[in-house]
């Protein structure tokens, strides 16, 4: 049985293959870096700082990629990331300023997440449609976000045995690989000649819409980023860093998994109502884990959301390159992607605060209930925009208003 569908190109293999090893040093970085800020001094609000320097950095290289990438070329522009991810593992391993830290964290690729919050999304997001026919978008995406949490969360298990400034270390080291991965993409994967260098064009006012919703989520998201909700297992329930990573394991396992399932009920009720039916309840659940009397509730809680918390990302990711053009598709990942991360940086410094005068899970009711008004607002904006496949006579019967 092949894991790929049929029509997937060996562009969305080579793609498909660097979203994994990246994923498995944002899963490792993301579970130790709390702890290895923690152990150099700095306080929860300290810690809340750098990653939203990493997210704040993110949005403003996802932001210039997105508009000015198409004059420097899509492989070229993976290479380039690809060598500024090795420096910042560098970075990382070298210096323990707060200072320093906080400049590598904006200029890097650290990402806090266990999802991917990175300048590399927004290209590979605007290549893989492209690697595989449209009735294959979704399933593609499927695959692709089922490799990045898989392996997010082996990267988490790895924080067992993987400790302090060798983790950095090996950020690096995976980014030597990326690189030479991206070295034997086909000059497929760039743009026709003629192809017209106006970033945004018809699609500009749909994109700018999804991108104001987005934020919303983000908001949210920026209050449970995966470095956060370590700290709070920390803190609440004095976890180990190992302990957390096989708590990230099987959460990231989850997350990836349903990604699959996603892309089957896609074909049934359509894009939107797949973001919108499985991301509520995930949010209910996240709300009711700071209620959770002790440790084993509050994991069943955040392994139940992550079950269904992630079967959003690729009908998102499909239905924005869906409702674009092609030559769109770039810019339009860069625009919906960069209001998030900006959206996603402002809450840490908070989280973090709350985190440092009580132990209560206050930033996951936050993010719980900004999230739960962003599938609501989603729904009621996009419910009957519908992407090419989903019209009478498209590739599938699914998407009725």
């Amino acid at each position: 049985m092949r894991f790929l569908p049929e029509s997937a190109s060996a562009d969305a293999i080579r793609l498909i293959e660097t979203r994994g090893l990246r994923a498995f040093g944002d899963g490792l970085v993301s579970t130790v870096l709390s702890a290895y800020l923690l152990s150099l001094g700095f306080s929860g609000r300290g810690v809340g700082t750098i990653i939203t320097a990493t997210l704040v950095g993110s949005a403003a290289l996802t932001l210039v990629v997105g508009l000015r990438g198409h004059r420097v070329g899509r492989r070229r522009l993976l290479l380039m990331a690809a060598v500024l991810m090795v420096v910042t593992g560098v970075a990382f391993g070298v210096f323990q300023s707060f200072a320093v830290l906080l400049i590598a964290g904006f200029a890097g690729t650290i990402n806090p997440s266990a999802g991917d919050v990175s300048v590399f999304l927004p290209t590979e997001q605007a290549l893989l449609p492209a690697t595989a026919h449209d009735r294959d978008r979704t399933a593609l995406f499927a695959r692709y976000t089922l490799v990045g949490f898989s392996m997010a969360a082996a990267g988490a298990l790895c924080a067992r045995v993987i400790h302090g400034r060798a983790v950095f270390f090996v950020y690096a080291g995976l980014g030597a690989v990326v690189l030479t991965r991206y070295l034997l993409l086909s000059p497929a994967i760039e743009p026709t000649a003629g192809a017209p260098a106006v970033p945004l064009g018809p699609s500009r006012p749909i994109v700018y819409r999804l991108a104001a919703v987005f934020c919303v989520d983000a908001l949210g998201g920026g209050f449970v980023v995966q470095a956060l909700l370590a700290l709070w297992l920390y803190r609440r329930f004095g976890f180990s860093v190992g302990t957390t990573g096989v708590v990230f394991f099987w959460s990231g396992l989850l997350a990836g998994c349903s990604g699959l399932v996603a892309a089957r009920i896609a074909r049934r009720i359509g894009l939107i109502r797949t973001m919108v039916y499985t991301h509520l309840p995930a949010n209910g659940l996240l709300i009711l884990t700071p209620f959770m009397p002790n440790a084993p509730l509050a994991i069943t809680c955040l392994l139940l959301r992550s079950a269904l918390s992630q079967m959003d990302v690729p009908a998102r990711q499909s239905y924005v390159m869906a409702v674009v053009t092609p030559a769109e598709r770039p810019a339009a990942a860069s625009v919906t992607n960069v209001p998030r991360s900006l959206a996603s940086a402002i809450p840490p410094i908070a989280a973090g605060w709350m985190l440092d005068h009580s132990r209560f899970g206050w930033p996951l009711v936050a993010g719980g209930v900004l999230k739960a008004a962003y599938d609501l607002i989603l729904l009621g904006m996009f419910r009957n925009v519908r992407p090419p496949e989903e019209e009478p006579g498209g590739a599938t019967p699914s998407g009725r208003a």
